[in-house]
């Protein structure tokens, strides 16, 4: 095996890893999100876990962040929550997910 292509395969693991950690914080910065909307709208217990689990499932679908972004934020409009506070608790959310990966590994 050439130099080269040890490089490329290891470009192509740090690819897949990346690609792996980000699935793994968009999915878990959108089931903190859910959690955070549930409350807003007075959901506890189950009723707020399937919310969080559906915000999760319906991302896996393609869903973009404005999308997640837009459906909370719609679902939050009666409550007085704009769009830009549920953006801006989505990068939170992020924040946290990241930090709650890093100390998982």
């Amino acid at each position: 095996m050439t130099t080269f292509d040890k490089r490329e395969q290891g470009f192509e693991a740090k690819f897949a890893h990346d690609e792996e950690l980000m699935f793994k914080a968009a999915a878990r910065s959108n089931k903190l999100l859910g959690l955070w909307a549930a409350g807003q709208l007075g959901l506890s217990g189950d009723a707020a876990a399937s919310y969080a689990t559906a915000l999760v499932t319906d991302n896996l679908e393609s869903r973009t962040i404005d999308e997640v972004v837009g459906k909370v934020s719609g679902d939050l409009a009666g409550k007085g929550v704009t769009r830009e506070q549920v953006a801006r608790k989505l990068q939170e959310c992020l924040h946290q997910a990241m930090h709650q990966i890093e100390a998982d590994t």
